[in-house]
């Protein structure tokens, strides 16, 4: 079985959602004894050839230099390089600025694409580029030959909007049982006496009213807040909260230190409102964090009774002055490590994908 995967910036992951599953499914799938290839930025920091047993497909990729645009230049590079390889399965993650491309797609490898959130919904694009992802949307459905949704909410929708089925297939995650305090020190914090915040700096991830709503509560404890502040929106939110109670991290790719900071953190904050099953939100249950996450159907279809939810800023300073914090949160604790273990664990995932391969490759 030969697989490529395209439409992340690369792995291993050294940006978001769709490089950390790049990263684990590729792996995971070559456990199962097939063959992966992975399409990564020219500008990535990792220059290998091959990364724990994957094979790595550098295309050129001009975003650095020439901003957005760039995206669809490196799609549009990684689609005509897949023409040469004979994959048997494409695996399209996203469809955001690959999709005009579609009519490039090899003809003889099934193209299988994961459908991600609903992009054109999201608040920090302008209306052109809303319409534009609406139109892109029904281009990677109309070019696909299957498709994945993350969460039951886009199955339902892709079902609703265009009358077509999909598989679905969550993201991943792993149980944390190794919790050592050791890193705290390097932030100023200790246990179970912080709040936090780990998210891309974007509107759309509510990180304003989250530390909006931090402030508002006269906090004796700190926010720490982890992502990359190096964007407007990011260098705005430093400027206006700049505070000892509010703590700007930077961007953190270390799994071991973003664990021991979910776990021990007091309340852990979920902003993230376009999309479906977000991996991060995954990574919060399976750290045992207690979380407080914005109200909207795709956090509540994985949550469920078993977090806090806000709308507002003044939602947000309500819940921290009600006392709820981590002491005392172990229903909720629980709940979720089960979802963790019985819904959302990698080696079940990674199987699915596997089947869904097979039985494609199978049926011809």
């Amino acid at each position: 079985m030969k697989i490529g995967i395209l439409g992340s910036r690369g792995i291993p992951n050294q940006y978001g959602g769709f490089e950390q599953f790049a990263e684990y499914l590729s792996r995971g799938l070559i456990k199962w004894g097939a063959e992966v290839w992975v399409y990564n930025s020219s500008s990535h920091p990792f220059q290998g050839k091959t990364w724990e047993g994957v094979n790595i497909i550098h295309c050129n990729d001009p975003e650095d230099r020439i901003g957005a645009i760039g995206q669809f230049i490196y799609d549009l590079n990684c689609i005509r390089d897949s023409r040469k390889r004979e994959f048997d399965v494409l695996l399209q993650l996203g469809y955001t600025s690959n999709s005009i491309w579609c009519r490039l797609l090899p003809k003889k490898s099934i193209v299988i694409t994961n459908m991600d959130g609903l992009e054109w919904k999201r608040s920090k694009y302008s209306r052109p580029v809303r319409r534009f992802l609406e139109y892109a949307e029904k281009l990677a459905i109309l070019s696909s030959d299957y498709l994945v949704a993350d969460s039951l909410a886009i199955k339902s929708y892709l079902k609703q909007k265009y009358s077509v089925d999909s598989e679905f297939i969550p993201y991943g995650a792993e149980v944390f049982n190794s919790p050592d305090p050791v890193t705290l020190p390097k932030f100023g914090v200790e246990p179970h006496n912080y709040f936090l915040l780990i998210a891309r700096m974007q509107p759309d991830n509510h990180i304003e009213e989250i530390i909006h709503g931090v402030v508002l509560s006269e906090p004796t404890s700190p926010l720490l807040i982890v992502g990359n502040v190096n964007n407007d929106f990011g260098r705005y939110l430093q400027k206006k909260y700049k505070s000892d109670k509010i703590k700007f991290c930077g961007a953190i790719f270390d799994d071991t230190v973003l664990n021991q900071l979910r776990y021990y953190s007091k309340i852990y904050f979920h902003g993230h409102s376009a999309g479906g099953t977000n991996p991060s939100l995954l990574e919060a249950m399976a750290t045992s964090a207690l979380i407080c996450a914005h109200n909207n159907q795709f956090n509540r279809s994985v949550l469920e009774s078993d977090a806090v939810y806000f709308k507002t800023s003044e939602d947000v300073s309500d819940i921290i002055s009600s006392g709820y914090g981590k002491p005392g949160g172990g229903k909720r604790i629980t709940s979720n490590l089960e979802k963790i273990k019985m819904h959302y664990s990698w080696n079940n995932i990674i199987q699915a994908y596997y089947d869904l391969f097979s039985e494609i490759i199978a049926n011809g």
